[in-house]
């Protein structure tokens, strides 16, 4: 098993557009603001200009399990050629609320199961919900790191339709064939399908190859 390393927009014929360059993150306040924390810094060292919403429970326990989350992070902050650009959860006249505001998709990571129960229900009442809402609606890419154990069945049904709606749902379930050496490494290890679905070159950890 050999490891690539590496960051950078896939390769692709036509022109990259300042869309393309653009990903919603939400971040919830399910427990595992690790994985939302290293995807910042990986969307950052992509050179992606990241609009992040996270909810008021998503600032406490993202404080608690010692992973804050940035403010407005100006391009070329420590040296990384990304950007992130933080709105208020309740502004529901921030660009992601708008299907006319393009980008390469949005991330909730983590997603807790309410939220995913409040996406599923369309209520779109807060910025995360309203900006998860155009995601399916314009038929852009919505991936759900799902941050839940166990499942109800009410979980399972939301889940299920979340699915047939168009999102892609990830449980943050780590892998280990890659023999991570730390929490990086395994939140990295659910973090490199994240950026697979949005379609980005990020070879964060060891992929499976055929000579093991």
């Amino acid at each position: 098993m050999v490891l690539e390393t590496g960051l950078q927009l896939s390769d692709r014929s036509d022109p990259v557009t300042e869309s393309d360059r653009r990903v919603v993150v939400g971040v919830t306040g399910a427990s595992g603001s690790i994985y939302a924390a290293r995807l910042l810094s990986h969307l950052r060292a992509l050179g992606m200009a990241t609009h992040l919403v996270a909810s008021s429970t998503a600032e406490q326990v993202c404080r608690f399990e010692h992973h804050p989350l940035p403010g407005d992070v100006p391009v070329g902050t420590d040296g990384l050629p990304g950007s992130v650009v933080r709105h208020d959860d309740a502004n529901l006249f921030a660009p992601p609320s708008s299907g006319s505001f393009r980008h390469r998709g949005m991330v909730v990571v983590p997603c807790s199961a309410g939220t995913a129960g409040r996406i599923n229900a369309g209520t779109a009442e807060t910025l995360l919900l309203r900006s998860a809402d155009v995601c399916l609606k314009e038929g852009r890419p919505l991936i759900l790191v799902l941050r839940e154990t166990p499942l109800s069945r009410i979980h399972l049904r939301n889940l299920l339709e979340l699915s047939e709606a168009g999102a892609r749902i990830v449980p943050a379930s780590p892998g280990f064939y890659q023999h991570p050496a730390s929490f990086e490494d395994l939140a990295d290890t659910v973090l490199a399908r994240v950026l697979d679905l949005l379609g980005l070159d990020a070879d964060i950890s060891p992929r499976w190859t055929e000579n093991g």
